[in-house]
């Protein structure tokens, strides 16, 4: 196939759940595929040649625009408040990147245009190919709107939950098909549209290669959360550990440490009790030494969507996990046997302090979800899944234009 990659996210490097996706998703489809890359860059600064060269291995061409930030005082955003589409789409709509779309599906051949998440998806339509929406997330939205505590919360996410229903409503069936991480995913695009039947659920993988190997000696009531708290349900899970769980942990393992990676500039790290063996370790080039030398990995996310590539790495390197319920959505585990559970302080406080405590608990953790990861959660495995999608919609339009 010659398939034409309109990313919303620049991935390289892949440091991020979506950059991760979509640059495993490109690599693995490169392997039989020809693809071509245009992305956006989150920042204004044209995507350094070193960036753009490390796709190179895997696209035959590869082109990154900027990409404009939604900014909600904005006139356009301001507008978008009369549009029946969400204003971020209104604001960010990018008339370089439509221009580039057209002049590269209109200069070569292609046997299909795949758009990775909302950001990229109006592009496609300007396409006149086989067209698939990768990543379609509602999940983080309709929480919001479904864990509004007062009325004006209730009337603006309300009001957000419905223009993006109804944008969904109308954008959907102009795609051939379309790929979910998860079943829950899948359950809210079939609210949303319920004769929609060309869906895929693609879920979020791991590269079992990248993380197997010698990163250290996992270090004695280490504990870690891998994730920037730039991005507002890492922030908040933070805020629920750090408040209500960690003194607990601490009241029966006072030597134990949280270390917090990622970026969080910009963040309002005051409100976080850090000290007292909780740290912010900032941006690491390299996460999987820190990943590996923690007893274990802690997961208590109480918003977002998708699935946690964060545990999917911390499996891959052996080190145990103890996430909430929403943490591990839309993953194939089972508590007790790959995973530890909890959604209560307390429970989840306890689940940290007996993994800690029981050596063989993570011995037997830690092997069976490095079991899991390699038999459902491979790269590979995922890309297969949106390959035969894009052999099926290639193969209806094909039907249906003859």
């Amino acid at each position: 196939m010659r398939i034409l990659f309109l990313s919303g996210w620049y991935p390289c490097p892949p440091d991020n759940g979506t950059r991760i996706r979509v640059f495993n998703l490109i690599k693995h489809l490169a392997a039989r595929h020809e693809v071509t890359l245009l992305s956006f860059s989150s920042s204004p600064e044209p995507v350094s040649q070193e960036r753009l060269g490390a796709m190179g291995p895997y696209c035959r061409s590869v082109t990154a625009v900027p990409y404009q930030q939604f900014e909600p005082h904005s006139l356009r955003a301001l507008l978008g408040l009369f549009s029946t589409r969400p204003r971020a789409v209104v604001d960010t709509y990018s008339p370089e990147m439509a221009v580039l779309a057209k002049k590269v599906s209109g200069r070569e051949t292609f046997d299909v245009v795949v758009a990775s998440t909302q950001r990229a998806a109006p592009y496609a339509l300007l396409v006149d190919l086989p067209r698939v929406f990768e990543e379609v997330e509602l999940t983080v939205l309709h929480d919001k709107f479904a864990r509004a505590e007062n009325l004006v919360s209730k009337i603006r996410y309300g009001l957000m939950w419905w223009k993006q229903a109804r944008y969904m409503g109308r954008l959907l069936p102009q795609f051939d098909g379309c790929t979910v991480v998860s079943e829950r995913e899948r359950d809210l695009v079939m609210r949303v549209m319920p004769e929609y039947d060309s869906l895929a659920v693609v879920p979020n993988g791991v590269d079992l290669e990248v993380n197997t190997g010698d990163f250290g000696t996992p270090k004695p009531d280490t504990l870690i959360y891998p994730g920037a708290l730039t991005y507002s349900a890492n922030f908040d899970a933070m805020e629920f550990f750090l408040g209500d769980i960690f003194p607990l942990v601490k009241a029966q393992r006072p030597n134990a440490r949280l270390r917090i990676t990622g970026r969080y500039d910009g963040v309002p790290v005051e409100r976080l009790p850090l000290g007292n063996g909780a740290e912010l370790t900032g941006y690491l080039n390299d996460i999987r030494p820190a990943v590996a030398q923690s007893w274990a990995c802690v997961v208590p996310l109480r918003v977002g969507g998708g699935t946690r590539l964060k545990i999917l790495e911390a499996m891959a390197l052996g080190t145990p996990v103890v996430s909430t319920s929403k943490g591990a959505e839309g993953l194939a585990v089972t508590h007790g046997e790959n995973i530890l559970i909890a959604d209560d302080p307390g429970d989840f406080a306890q689940a940290v302090v007996c993994l800690l405590g029981d050596e063989s608990l993570r011995a037997k953790l830690s092997a069976n979800g490095r079991r899991l990861v390699e038999e459902r959660y491979s790269w590979k495995t995922c890309a297969h899944r949106l390959e035969q999608l894009l052999y099926q919609v290639i193969e209806q339009r094909r039907n249906s234009d003859g």
